[in-house]
């Protein structure tokens, strides 16, 4: 059982082998408070091929038919993370016939008969966290039709790993990490017999974090999207766990939903899939409404930003504008230089979109997705708008200062300004861009402005200037695999055919030259990045001010509404 005993447990250090030996005493449970009920959402499609012996984790595929999951070398630590975190359970879940269920329940006891003491890989206080919360919402399809020992087994290793964590959750890391071994203490205590003092310290440290982790506007400091719906989701499940065990829900729970529920609308695009900013993914399928809807919030995105982005919304579209700096210090590990990158989508159809996250695909990957040139903005050549410090190799410690943003919305439509100085030390320049929305949803104007603010900016800017050469930059909007597009007007133009049927042109005011060029789309559970493509304005700065003005708009002859049944998603691409 290679995965067992595979990396993730050869770093264990020697306080979290000691709370692991200790949660060994004492007698197990034997049973629960009241029968748990299934809260996660898994896939049918992964399931299926689970079933198959096609095991997909963390952008790599291993086709092992008839193999137990145990019997797989991982490839590499965060595949073996994904394995002992145990989330392949809500697919085998989602299928839930006798095959998914043989295996569920074989690859379950497996995973306890290798580690009776508790040694061996998975054993860090978030995997545990996470695997709890799934053992106990999936308890009746790991326990119906076996034998009374494989019941006494689970029982005794549960206990272990809530005794575990109730020593242990302090060494999480403060987020997403920490919100996940608590609220996989507090629901697998709560539902077990005996277990329920363990869960007090838990929630007062869960009360604290959301105090200090989730901020007055319902945001968490990596600000990545997709953390902001696991944090609500868990939050959502430890809420329900106390109300299901008739026990005091602390205040600041609720408290804390409240305020990130409207911002979750906020960041949720018009084909119900959140912004994929600094890290982070669209989300689950059906993950995003679900969570909204179990929590009963019906607060709507108020004014202002939301978590540093702002969103314009009119008709069937949706834009959403990054307008503040990347995170920096614990929570910048994932942080993208995307300040002031955008994403549209229009209906059910993502349009403009950002590379997104490379880190499944490798270093070089992870490295060239957070790059500004991976996002639908503007960068100089070679230079992103927030960078890296020397000997810093994930945290982006020259972040781009944000100098002002405006959003405004009159008859015309929805208006947003901002500017930032990410290259005013290196460059003299600040980078401003106006983006409106028209009332109707058809029709987004941008402008973009590189020039040099202050004196200071001018004595960078003017000598880079004398030289003669300009600085090259390039104005990057980036395409949906799914666009279908090409350049029109006699190269002055590009056109893009969504599936829906709808036409959407690109124009620009002529300052730049436009072509069509080859991109990428990083998207989590590929095996390999998607080809697509990206339009490309690109100029040279050669004066104190240089403005480039540019639309994206739907085609005269398009519908106001279109009919969009058939969308053809793919749950679980390879």
């Amino acid at each position: 059982m290679a995965a067992i005993g595979g990396t993730q447990g050869g770093g264990m250090t020697l306080g979290n082998r000691l709370a692991i030996w200790r949660a060994g005493f004492g007698k197990p449970a034997s049973g629960f408070v009241s029968q748990p009920e299934p809260r996660s959402i898994g896939l049918y499609a992964r399931g299926k091929q689970l079933v198959a012996g096609n095991f997909l984790f963390a952008g790599h595929l291993v086709e092992a038919p008839g193999q137990s999951i145990w019997d797989i070398a991982p490839p590499d630590p965060t595949f073996a993370a994904e394995v002992h975190g145990f989330g392949w359970l809500d697919d085998l879940a989602a299928v839930s016939d006798a095959p998914a269920r043989k295996r569920a329940q074989e690859w379950t006891y497996g995973w306890i008969a290798a580690t009776p003491q508790g040694t061996g890989a998975g054993w860090t206080p978030d995997l545990t966290g996470r695997r709890l919360i799934r053992w106990i919402n999936h308890a009746p399809f790991l326990l119906v039709g076996r034998p009374q020992a494989d019941s006494a087994a689970y029982f005794t290793s549960a206990t272990r790993q809530v005794r575990y964590l109730a020593r242990a959750w302090t060494k999480a890391q403060p987020g997403l990490p920490r919100f996940e071994a608590l609220t996989g203490l507090i629901v697998a205590g709560l539902a077990l017999e005996g277990m329920q003092s363990l869960t007090r310290p838990a929630l007062a440290a869960m009360a604290q974090d959301c105090r200090q982790e989730i901020d007055a506007g319902g945001g968490i400091p990596t600000r990545n999207p997709e953390d902001l719906l696991e944090v609500f989701t868990l939050l959502n499940w430890a809420r329900l766990a106390l109300t299901e065990a008739e026990a005091a829900i602390p205040a600041e729970i609720p408290a804390a939903m409240e305020r990130m529920a409207p911002t979750l609308r906020a960041l949720r695009h018009a084909d119900g899939g959140l912004a994929r900013f600094h890290g982070g993914g669209r989300g689950l399928e059906g993950r995003l409404d679900t969570a909204l809807a179990m929590s009963g919030v019906r607060g709507a995105p108020g004014p202002g930003l939301a978590m540093g982005f702002a969103r314009l919304a009119s008709g069937r579209t949706t834009v959403i504008v990054d307008c503040a700096p990347p995170p920096g210090g614990r929570a910048g590990q994932s942080a993208h230089a995307s300040t002031l990158g955008f994403e549209l989508t229009s209906g059910r159809r993502p349009l403009i979109v950002n590379c997104g996250s490379g880190t499944p695909f490798g270093a070089e990957w992870r490295r060239a997705g957070r790059a500004t040139a991976s996002h639908s903005t503007l960068a100089l050549e070679g230079f992103s708008s927030s960078r890296f410090g020397r000997g810093t190799q994930d945290i982006l410690t020259d972040r781009a200062s944000i100098l002002g943003v405006t959003q405004a919305q009159d008859n015309a439509g929805l208006h947003v300004s901002a500017a930032h100085g990410g290259w005013s030390v290196t460059h003299g320049l600040t980078h401003g861009r106006v983006l409106s929305l028209d009332i109707a949803g058809r029709r987004l104007t941008g402008t973009d402005l590189l020039e040099a603010r202050t004196p200071a900016e001018n004595r960078v800017l003017a000598p880079l200037l004398a030289k003669g050469a300009g600085i090259p930059f390039a104005v990057r909007l980036h395409l949906h695999p799914d666009v279908d597009a090409q350049l029109d007007m006699g190269g002055t133009a590009v056109s893009m055919a969504l599936k829906s049927g709808e036409i959407w042109v690109f124009r620009h005011d002529g300052r730049c030259e436009l072509t069509l060029q080859s991109s990428v789309y990083l998207e989590k559970g590929r095996l390999q990045p998607r080809a697509t493509k990206q339009i490309v304005l690109s100029g040279l700065v050669t004066v104190l001010q240089t403005r480039i003005g540019w639309t994206l708009a739907k085609a005269q002859d398009t519908p106001l509404a279109i009919r969009d049944l058939d969308r053809e998603d793919l749950p679980v691409p390879v």
